[in-house]
């Protein structure tokens, strides 16, 4: 063991994936981590749970493989894990439940997720629908925020099940071609597709290459457009940024650094939302204004964090008023940024009228954080989410992340009615 440690000291603080081997020279594990030498040391440094603690019983050696970024690490990974099949990897987590990225078989392709469990339930017609599959990716969440940093930066793609038969947000948004109004050949699709793949191969430099032999001959041709379409994708390739990759694995997670305290960004509100960060959920419960209640949940790194829900007895009002209690809630709410950290989003369970009513709270204070809203649909089968239309960032998350939103507006009216109940039941026992 002081030998391994002493190993570990001469890891490099770069991006990577470690693979952990026992004596017997097999792998045992597979990580992913920002920091290979912080994330390696931290298994020898400090006390973990049963899970960890047998592991590192097992470890006698460690090799790594250094990536460019964060994103490269993640896709390493998941390439080795298929490969090797780790015990440590699956052991502790069904792996029916780890998600794959798929690409379907149309005449413009698709990139969809699907979880262990959906691919085992397909159909051999369903399955030949995929033409190329990538995983098992161990953190959902990690894999989400690569493709919406790949969708908006390098590779547009479309997601839609059915193609509109007009341009929808994602192209102006810059995050999807158009091929439903012809805006691309299938041919230049299908190629930024292929290109899509190799990434998911591991194979950058090839893409790169490639696309400088493209952009040499646009330039030839005097397509100066299509050549300076192509530095720029060149050009991202080469300085892919990290942004919301989340550098924690589902089965061992990573300690997550000091989260930022005090105001978020009061610039044009159009910044980039890290729906990785902290958000926080609101809704409020009363029968007829009586026993009203309000909730806040949080969630850290898309997961509820239930140490810092919090309960807020109505005070002001005796009538039902959602608007009303729903501004009494944020209102007292930021009487505690100093102790609360401020949230990178807000989501209310209401519509308009709840988004507005925290809007004017936060205009007060003087503070800007993006609000989100879910309309209630019939059986809540419906839902909708809301989003200014004036903000891109917010309708992007919007649609990106609404499997995350929907868990957050479940847990905060979920919270709140569990406290209305507790209030209601007190109040029939003091009769």
């Amino acid at each position: 063991m002081p030998e391994l440690k002493n190993k570990i000291k001469n890891f490099p603080k770069t991006p990577g994936v470690y693979l952990m081997k026992n004596a017997a020279g097999k792998i045992i594990y597979i990580g992913k981590a920002t920091s290979l030498r912080d994330r390696v040391k931290s298994y020898f440094d400090r006390p973990h749970d049963i899970r960890i603690e047998k592991l590192v019983t097992e470890i006698y050696n460690i090799d790594f493989k250094k990536t460019p970024t964060v994103i490269e690490a993640l896709i390493l990974e998941a390439n080795l894990i298929k490969k090797s099949l780790p015990k440590y990897n699956v052991k502790e987590k069904d792996n029916k439940s780890f998600l794959y990225v798929a690409f379907t078989r149309e005449k413009f392709p698709r990139i969809i997720l699907l979880r262990g469990l959906e691919l085992k339930r397909m159909m051999p017609k369903e399955k030949k629908q995929i033409t190329k599959l990538f995983g098992p990716y161990t953190s959902a969440s990690s894999l989400r925020a690569a493709l919406d940093i790949l969708r908006r930066r390098i590779f547009p793609f479309r997601d839609c099940v059915v193609m509109p038969k007009r341009p929808c947000l994602h192209y102006h948004l810059k995050q999807c071609p158009a091929p439903c109004a012809n805006l691309v050949s299938e041919k230049d699709y299908c190629r930024l597709i292929h290109n899509l793949i190799l990434f998911f191969e591991g194979k950058k430099e090839k893409i790169i290459k490639n696309l400088k032999k493209e952009m040499a001959s646009a330039s030839r041709a005097e397509d100066f457009e299509k050549a300076a379409r192509l530095r720029n994708q060149i050009f991202s390739l080469e300085h892919i940024q990290d942004v919301a990759v989340i550098t924690s694995d589902s089965l061992f997670p990573e300690r997550s650094g000091a989260k930022s305290k005090g105001r978020p960004s009061t610039g044009s509100g159009h910044n980039f939302i890290n729906i990785f960060g902290r958000v926080e959920g609101y809704d409020v419960s009363n029968i007829s204004g009586t026993s009203a209640t309000g909730s806040m949940v949080v969630f850290e790194n898309g997961k509820p964090n239930k140490n810092k829900y919090r309960k807020f007895k109505i005070r002001t009002l005796n009538a039902p008023n959602d608007i009303g209690m729903m501004k009494e809630v944020m209102t007292r709410r930021l009487k505690h940024t100093s102790d609360w950290p401020l949230p990178n989003l807000i989501l209310v369970d209401g519509g308009w009228g709840q988004i507005n009513a925290v809007r004017e709270i936060l205009t007060e204070q003087k503070i800007k954080i993006p609000v989100l809203g879910i309309a209630k649909g019939f059986d809540r089968k419906q839902d909708r989410l809301l989003a200014d239309p004036k903000n891109p960032e917010l309708v992007r998350v919007a649609e990106l992340h609404k499997d995350i939103l929907l868990h957050v507006r479940d847990e905060a009216h979920r919270f709140a009615i569990s406290y209305h109940k507790l209030l209601r039941r007190k109040k029939l026992l003091n009769k």
